[in-house]
Formats: structure tokens, C-alpha cells, sequence
């Protein structure tokens, strides 16, 4: 069973998040490694206007390069961080103690009412938002407005850039947000989309990097439940991310080959979110070999976000990168592969 389908609910931040991200120089820098294809999306965004009668974007907004400004075969390694009987801030140390260095993407989970942090991560690392969603009609009609432009002020008030993964895995059939829930219909799931999207531009909201994260299966397969029938477009969209774990003996090409064949030549690719069980032996460890060597293969890919925790809502199963000696031998030897430098 995927993960996703028992997702931990999002859980006050710790003093870590105090401290704000230093440097105007580090500030540029992850502006333009998230941008994405800044240039002809802002474009767009001003053009367009904004929905559900937000003020219109600033015609001042910053224009980008063309491409995404990641750098091909650099990757930005990350996680969501849940140990047991540990605060984000514990678990954030034991992670850079173990690996000897730090991670760049700090992943959290928030509920589409809990308000938005208020002040960035620890300096260096860049924050993810996996922000879950509600049913497209309230969306749609408006009376999530409010709610959306709060949102946008939020993000927008960190003043440092910021990951947003909206409604993830929307091509499954286990969250409130998915097409099944949603009258089987995704046209309707890409027009909540833009229209928060425009609240976000007309806030001001530039920092915001949007992140579009399909399940790697869809569920059910059918036609109509494809991934690409989600898809906002690329004026809407800076990443294309995806879910994918290994609960035996998958491959990472079997996850991952597909999300890079559809839009790697368009956006960045992400892996948002995925990890391994132990199955006995060396099978952990081997799989994360495995993504190593199939990331350093594929330049399109320009982050990864592991599922760092043993706190999967009581299941039992054990996502944690040391769950075993081999398993993190396996993922420090992965942390210091050049493809994952800091």
C-alpha cells in the first residue's frame, strides 16, 4: 500500500524554523534553481489575470530564464522527517550528523485549514510544502477564497522561496482531492488549480515554486484517470514531481521512467516522495543503490525527498534511511555522490 494513503497530518514546527535562511547571495540563488521556466510562465501568470476576484497580479513581476535553471545532473536531496520520539529539529541534527551534511529541501505536510509557517526553515535548506486539498467544488465556487489569498500572504511573507506541492497524487483513489472523489472529471481539478494559483500570483506570492506531484500509478488505470489529463500546463506549473515506493522488489526505473519520458524535457523533475522497506538481507540497501544510479542516469532529475520516518500512522512499517547499518551505508554513499552536493 502506498504511503500516501495514510499520510501524516501536519505537526507544529520546532525552533529550527527561527531561524531564517542567510544571505541575500543563498536568497538568489534558490530563487533561480526554483523558478523553473520563469520567464514565459510570469509572463503568462500578468497576462492572465487572477480568479475569484483577486487584485491583478503586479505587471512588476520578476522575469526568468527560459529553461529550467536547475543544473542537469545536480540534485537537491531532501526529506520529510518523522522519527519517533524525536522533534523535526532532533531528527534534522541525527540526519546531518549521519550523512555530514545538510539537506536542502525540508518537506512538510499541512492540511488545506492549517495556516501556513510563518518564518522559514533553518538557513540553507529550502522548505516544501505538501499542502493537501479539499473537494474541487468549494474551490470552484469561490468560498475557499479567503482561505486560498491567507495562504498566499503566508508563503509570500517568507521572503525566501518555497516548494508548493498542491494536491498530490490526485490521479489516486484515496484523498478528497482525487479525480474518483471528484466525479471522475480532472478538467475540474486543473481549473481549481489555476485558480489558486492566480490568488497566489495576484498576492504577490512569486517566491512559490509549484510543484505538480502525480501518483507513479494511476489508480484506477483507466483512460480517463491518466496522469496527464491533471496536468494545469506549463504556464502553471515550475516542477513535475512524483510518488513512487519500493514495498518489495520494484526498480526505480519501473516508478520513475515514466513521469521523465512525459515531461523531463519540459520541467525539472522531482521525486517528492519515496523510500523502501527492508525484505530481508541487503534488498533496502541495494534499492537504494539502485536510485542512485538511475538519478545519476537521468540529468532531468533535480531533487529527490525521501520518506524519512517510523511514524507511518502506526502501520509498522519503517521508512527511516537507517533502518538498517546496510540501508544507511547505502543512502550515506548516496549523499556523497557529486550529482547530490550541497
Amino acid at each position: 500500500m502506498n504511503p500516501a494513503r495514510r499520510r501524516p497530518r501536519s505537526r507544529p514546527r520546532s525552533a529550527l524554523t527561527s531561524r531564517v535562511l542567510a544571505g541575500a547571495a543563498l536568497a538568489t540563488v534558490l530563487a533561480i534553481t526554483l523558478a523553473g521556466c520563469g520567464g514565459p510562465t510570469r509572463a503568462a501568470w500578468n497576462a492572465a489575470g487572477s480568479g475569484g476576484g483577486a487584485a491583478a497580479p503586479s505587471s512588476a513581476a520578476p522575469a526568468g530564464p527560459v529553461k529550467p535553471p536547475y543544473q542537469p545532473g545536480k540534485v537537491l536531496l531532501g526529506a520529510y522527517l518523522d522519527l519517533k520520539g524525536q522533534t523535526e529539529e532532533q531528527a534534522l541534527a541525527l540526519r546531518t550528523q549521519q550523512l555530514g551534511r545538510n539537506l536542502r529541501v525540508l518537506h512538510e505536510y499541512y492540511d488545506w485549514a492549517t495556516p501556513m509557517p510563518q518564518s522559514p526553515p533553518a538557513a540553507g535548506t529550502i522548505l516544501m510544502i505538501s499542502w493537501g486539498g479539499t473537494f474541487y467544488a468549494p474551490i470552484l465556487n469561490g468560498s475557499q477564497d479567503t482561505l486560498i489569498a491567507q495562504a498566499a500572504d503566508a508563503l509570500a511573507g517568507l521572503k525566501q522561496p518555497v516548494f508548493l506541492r498542491w494536491a498530490w497524487e490526485m490521479n489516486g483513489n484515496w484523498f478528497d482531492w482525487d479525480g474518483p472523489h471528484n466525479g471522475n472529471n480532472p478538467a475540474n481539478f486543473i481549473k481549481a488549480w489555476k485558480h489558486i494559483h492566480d490568488i497566489f500570483i495576484a498576492h504577490h506570492a512569486l517566491n512559490v515554486a509549484w510543484v505538480w506531484g502525480p501518483n507513479a500509478g494511476s489508480v484506477p488505470g483507466a483512460a480517463w484517470n491518466d496522469m496527464n489529463n491533471y496536468y494545469p500546463g506549463d504556464d502553471y506549473v515550475d516542477w513535475v514531481a512524483v510518488s513512487g515506493y519500493s514495498t518489495g522488489r520494484d526498480k526505480p526505473g519501473s516508478l520513475f521512467d515514466d513521469i521523465v519520458k512525459r515531461y523531463g524535457a519540459r520541467k525539472p523533475v522531482m521525486i517528492a516522495e519515496t523510500g523502501a522497506l527492508e525484505r530481508g538481507g541487503t534488498v533496502k540497501a541495494d534499492w537504494i543503490r539502485a536510485l542512485q544510479e538511475w538519478i545519476d542516469a537521468h540529468p532531468e532529475v533535480g531533487a529527490l525527498v525521501w520518506f524519512d520516518t517510523d511514524n507511518d500512522k502506526g502501520t509498522g512499517d519503517n521508512w527511516r534511511i537507517d533502518s538498517s547499518p546496510s540501508s544507511l551505508a547505502a543512502y550515506r554513499a548516496l549523499a556523497d555522490d557529486p550529482h547530490f552536493g550541497e
